[in-house]
């Protein structure tokens, strides 16, 4: 068996490859915005309208008081997400507000050309339709699921109607968008900063902590699209990854073999990401208002 060898040896096939790389990045990657809806119910149930928390994992929902809950499940419908499906399009009336159970759904920021590149990440601590929140009803980004998963869906007409009986979700919500605006504007010097193997570490990271266990079912298209480059480089970068010990990288797959490792290899911005949502979450509960 081949031993690890060392990150920075790793990186040195990085510009070694260049050359080689630039000549083989003709393919364009288009936006996923091209792929078909499908239809808005998937297995759709209705949630359980008692207040119980059971068959809840969403972070934002468990969170609320009883009270508040049991409104919310009354309008709220059991969905299952499988990978691709668009909650919504750029620029297109939002039809359904998501708070998301299991699963990871990618926030895309879409060229004219049809180009895209991932500005930011939602688990099930997360919430699709941050726009209805504030009372818009379209959003600047196109929000698909790159690992499929489940949510409960609430109609965007439900959702405005039931903001003003629950106070606290629209609070947690708001809190959750500072959370999205920390990630997105990391992500973007991250793009532009940093390179492929750095970024494809941060993002592994990301998605490991919304997902849990240590795969992270995902093919190179589809990170060439959430990284923002071409599919040459997600091989060189997963590569250099992969020959340092960190991951195996398998066709459709990716499993963490050293987070402690992948955090090494990664740039400053998954640790400041982190930091800032800490230093949060210690204000929260200095005021005794971080949610359950």
């Amino acid at each position: 068996m081949l031993e690890p060898v060392s990150l920075a040896s790793c990186r040195d096939l990085f510009t070694v490859y260049g050359s080689l790389r630039n000549q083989t990045e003709s393919v364009e990657h288009r936006s996923l915005m091209a792929t078909a809806k499908l239809p808005a119910r998937v297995a759709a149930n209705h949630s359980s309208s008692d207040g119980s928390r059971n068959n809840i994992k969403n972070l934002i929902l468990l969170g609320l008081p009883a009270e508040e809950l049991s409104v919310a499940v009354t309008k709220l419908e059991f969905v299952e997400l499988p990978t691709h499906f668009v909650l919504h399009e750029a620029g297109e009336a939002i039809t359904h507000a998501y708070f998301i159970d299991g699963g990871l759904a990618s926030v895309l920021n879409v060229m004219t050309d049809g180009k895209s590149v991932e500005v930011g990440l939602a688990g099930k601590e997360g919430f699709i339709g941050l726009p209805l929140v504030v009372g818009l009803s379209t959003s600047p980004t196109q929000v698909i699921m790159q690992v499929a998963g489940s949510a409960h869906q609430m109609t965007a007409a439900d959702f405005k109607e039931i903001l003003p009986q629950t106070p606290l979700l629209e609070k947690n919500l708001n809190r959750f968008a500072q959370s999205m605006g920390v990630q997105t504007t990391h992500v973007a010097a991250c793009n532009r900063l940093h390179e492929v193997e750095e970024r494809l570490a941060r993002w592994l990271l990301m998605s490991q902590d919304r997902l849990g266990g240590d795969i992270v079912p995902l093919t190179q298209e589809f990170l060439a699209h959430m990284l923002g480059t071409r599919r040459a480089s997600v091989t060189v970068a997963a590569g250099i990854l992969q020959k340092a010990g960190l991951i195996t990288y398998n066709r459709g797959s990716v499993r963490i073999d050293d987070r402690s490792g992948l955090e090494d290899a990664t740039c400053e911005c998954y640790a400041s990401i982190r930091q800032q949502t800490e230093k949060w979450e210690k204000e929260l509960r200095r005021l005794g208002t971080l949610p359950r």
